[in-house]
């Protein structure tokens, strides 16, 4: 009987804490899961995070990378590359309940550089769309080491 109302409290406490969660919180999870996803050198579970449809301006192109196959070749290099991200600092403006605008600052690492911080700035479009959050819009640009 202990174990029964144990359960029972336990899934009151997960199910409160899931109501609490705001749009502004699952979209920053999706924007966690984007930063651990790549750390984990994960190409495909990182693609998965975008939309089929999503646009990509990444740190290191010269070429807007769209939809799922666009983003996957941005990706190409990361399987095996012992590349890291950390997000330093987030600022999160909810336009919906299913869009959410995350931006801010992040590193990135290379081990064949000697995981020296590579200090970028970000900003994602987050959506829900069929009840998933989904990547649709990223933009990703080195930081300039002059502050004005």
């Amino acid at each position: 009987m202990k174990n029964q109302v144990f359960s029972l409290a336990l899934c009151f406490a997960v199910s409160a804490t899931a109501a609490l969660a705001g749009p502004a919180e699952e979209a920053n999870a999706t924007i966690d899961r984007w930063s651990a996803t790549y750390s984990a050198n994960d190409r495909d579970a990182l693609v998965g995070l975008y939309a089929p449809d999503a646009i990509l301006l990444g740190t290191t192109s010269p070429v807007i990378s769209e939809g799922t196959e666009g983003i996957r070749q941005y990706f190409q290099d990361l399987p095996a590359s012992g590349r890291k991200n950390t997000i330093i600092e987030r600022r999160t403006a909810v336009l919906s309940d299913t869009l959410v605008v995350g931006t801010g600052f992040y590193n990135f690492a290379r081990a064949a550089e000697n995981d020296a911080p590579r200090p970028s700035r970000f900003t994602m479009v987050v959506a829900k769309r069929d009840g998933q959050w989904v990547i649709v819009h990223h933009h990703s640009s080195p930081l300039s080491a002059v502050r004005r």
